[in-house]
């Protein structure tokens, strides 16, 4: 039974580097992945855009898979850092105390024995991390509006005390749009790319109601239709109560804090579905979400089901074939991890 409140689901791809540090990336003939840091020129206080240009590739059943791969390399390049969101009897506190111990099925094939560290919030590498700097920064620029987010947090870094803060506005939808950037969603008509979830949030919206017909993704409510690796979920937050995509309709155009993760695997054996966000505990993170069936449908549970669960309302489906539920454990990154 997963029950661990944070769990280190992997161990480093090399075995010189210490449990917080960056796991090197694939090489790219195994996985063509521009790395985000190659995006960007300067450091902390003189961070400039180098790359504005996406991949532009049709989309098809090869796209989930590509996302997938590439959101997953993310998870490895941030350490592993794996959330268990499926129970009630562990939640995860900030400074409190907890078991750190690997679930032997949450990944199959399971994964090489981790390194564990005591340190809840810092399992795998932070925003904050200098090795991790440039990689975000990398993010923000596969959205129209990043360049502005970079000279904001560069006059940070330049003042006085700046040195050592984290990033000052929240980088998850610019993860998003940096996997889609990569992933081949390139043209805004597609996927439109930004520095707020609700924007392609929207555009998914706009596509259900025929009004954007070259769109990636349409909007669902969740149990509408079924959850595939390379579908996006989006929770409300904070204040924002929506529980449908029509709660979401009525408000278009107007910003609200959601936050969006990319499914990369459901498994309907264990009643999870597994799924990679950016900005999770400052960090790229894996997060299994406690699963039922709605509609003869594996959905993730909701708050009002689950005590510290998100408050999902969406479900964005890709318009391509649906690939193997398990996807997550024949991505390179894993393949690597096992020897193969």
């Amino acid at each position: 039974m997963l029950r661990a409140a944070v769990l280190l689901a992997a161990t480093l791809l090399t075995g010189a580097a210490g449990p917080d540090a960056p796991s090197n990336r694939l090489p790219r003939s195994v996985l063509d992945v521009i790395p985000p840091e190659e995006r960007v020129t300067g450091g902390p206080g003189s961070f400039e855009v180098w790359q504005r240009a996406c991949r532009v590739a049709p989309v098809g059943a090869d796209t989930r898979r590509r996302l997938v791969d590439v959101a997953v390399q993310e998870w490895a390049v941030f350490g592993f850092q794996t959330l268990d969101l499926a129970t009630t009897e562990t939640r995860l506190l900030p400074g409190g105390e907890g078991d750190l111990e690997l679930v032997p099925d949450a990944l199959n094939p399971p994964l090489p024995q981790p390194r564990l560290t005591r340190r809840i919030l810092r399992l795998g590498s932070s925003e904050d991390e200098e090795d991790t700097y440039a990689t975000v920064a990398g993010y923000w620029t596969a959205t129209p509006d990043g360049w502005k987010v970079l000279l904001r947090q560069n006059a940070i870094w330049r003042e006085p005390a700046g040195e050592g803060r984290g990033w000052l506005q929240p980088w998850s939808a610019a993860f998003v749009s940096w996997v889609m950037c990569e992933g081949g969603l390139g043209d805004p008509d597609v996927f439109a790319r930004s520095v707020a979830h609700w924007e392609y949030v929207d555009q998914a919206v706009a596509a259900r109601q025929g009004r954007a017909p070259y769109a990636a993704f349409v909007a669902y409510d969740l149990g509408e239709r079924d959850i595939s690796p390379g579908d996006l979920l989006c929770n409300a937050r904070g204040e924002t109560t929506y529980r449908t995509v029509a709660d979401r309709a009525a408000q278009a155009g107007e910003y609200a804090p959601l936050h969006c993760d990319l499914v990369v695997k459901v498994d309907p054996r264990q009643a999870v579905i597994l799924t990679v966000g950016g900005n999770v505990l400052n960090s790229v993170s894996l997060s299994v979400l406690k699963a039922v069936q709605v509609n003869g449908r594996w959905t993730p549970v909701a708050e009002d089901e689950l005590e510290g669960a998100r408050r999902w309302f969406a479900h964005l489906k890709l318009r391509t074939p649906d690939i193997e539920a398990d996807a997550l454990d024949h991505t390179p990154t894993v393949q690597s991890l096992q020897g193969r």
